[in-house]
């Protein structure tokens, strides 16, 4: 089967240890027309199979402008992003382009699993984030479900039609970071095109450490998904972004309740309760993936705290006036 020419762009300040993992795992992809453009702000001169490193030291903290260099440097009729702290699977670009020859798709995404070999903090993080109780209806994001169009998807795995890429003007660096949502709002309301999760167009990506670097993301998570909800309604205004600012809320004024109305505190212990059960159910369910205590047990106030955290930040980026976190 002759597939498209994909350009896979990684954008990045200079050459890490991530890179050096995921750079050399390009040459066992089952699919080989493709090659894999590394813009970095420090020159490099490293050496791998169809890698080519690209300084452009101009745009420094801004990988939103690095990855709309591909605009001018990408061959191929289909980009895909990813991030500098994910390698691919080996079937990523195959099973991706199975649907690039229905036009109404204008993009193809999948999940960014846990790599296997990484600290149970690491683990934890990321069974936080793919676990229905931490990651909500985001579950997908980070391991697989099943086969559907979406509206949002991050940048460390998305595949998309260079001539739509184009047409949008790219990432919108102005949003950074959240830049990808901008782009799929572009794609989905602009184009009128679809945006397609495949199960099986899947990465490895690395997560942040619990506790201090995972809820630092996710509380700009919060904050940016926050002032979309308020600048770009069409795909942010929803009810399922709001709730851990609900639960954040409802949370802290359970003692107050104890003097304002004894009847409404017994609901709010009532939920609590059903609140831990959750939790403690979710951590079984880890513990049934990993079968590792240490690793179910963090699961327990890493939710908690990345729901008090990022609805926190929620609400800050509701409110703020300026795009920054």
């Amino acid at each position: 089967m002759n597939h498209p020419f994909i350009s896979v762009i990684i954008p990045v300040e200079e050459f890490n240890s991530f890179l050096e993992e995921s750079l050399p795992k390009y040459r066992g992809l089952d699919n080989s027309n493709f090659e894999v453009l590394v813009f970095t702000t420090k020159s490099c001169d490293r050496k791998y199979p169809k890698v080519k490193f690209i300084n452009e030291p101009s745009y420094a903290k801004n990988p939103a402008k690095k990855r709309d260099l591909a605009l001018k440097y990408a061959e191929g009729e289909w980009l895909a992003f990813i991030d500098d702290d994910a390698y691919p699977s080996k079937g990523w670009l195959k099973n991706a382009s199975k649907f690039f020859s229905d036009k109404s798709i204008s993009a193809v995404c999948g999940p960014g699993i846990t790599p296997p070999n990484v600290s149970v903090f690491e683990k934890a993080s990321g069974w936080v984030s793919a676990s229905r109780l931490g990651g909500g209806n985001c579950g997908h994001r980070f391991i697989p479900t099943k086969e559907m169009f979406v509206e949002d998807f991050p940048s460390m795995n998305f595949i998309v039609r260079k001539e739509d890429f184009t047409k949008v003007g790219g990432f919108d660096s102005n949003f950074y970071p959240g830049e990808d949502t901008k782009l799929c709002l572009d794609i989905v309301h602009k184009l009128k095109k679809k945006i397609l999760y495949v199960p099986s167009v899947l990465v490895y990506h690395h997560h942040r450490l619990l506790f201090k670097k995972h809820l630092k993301q996710n509380g700009n998570f919060g904050f940016h998904r926050g002032h979309f909800a308020r600048i770009l309604p069409q795909t942010s205004r929803k009810l399922g972004y709001f709730i851990p600012t609900i639960f954040a809320l409802g949370f802290f004024s359970g003692p107050f309740l104890y003097f304002l109305s004894y009847p409404l505190f017994l609901v709010w212990t009532a939920v609590v309760l059903m609140y831990v059960f959750l939790i403690i159910l979710t951590s079984v369910w880890v513990y049934s993936k990993e079968r590792n205590i240490m690793i179910s047990l963090l699961v327990i106030p890493g939710i908690f705290l990345t729901h008090i955290w990022y609805g926190a930040r929620f609400i800050q980026g509701f409110f703020a006036r300026k795009w920054n976190s």
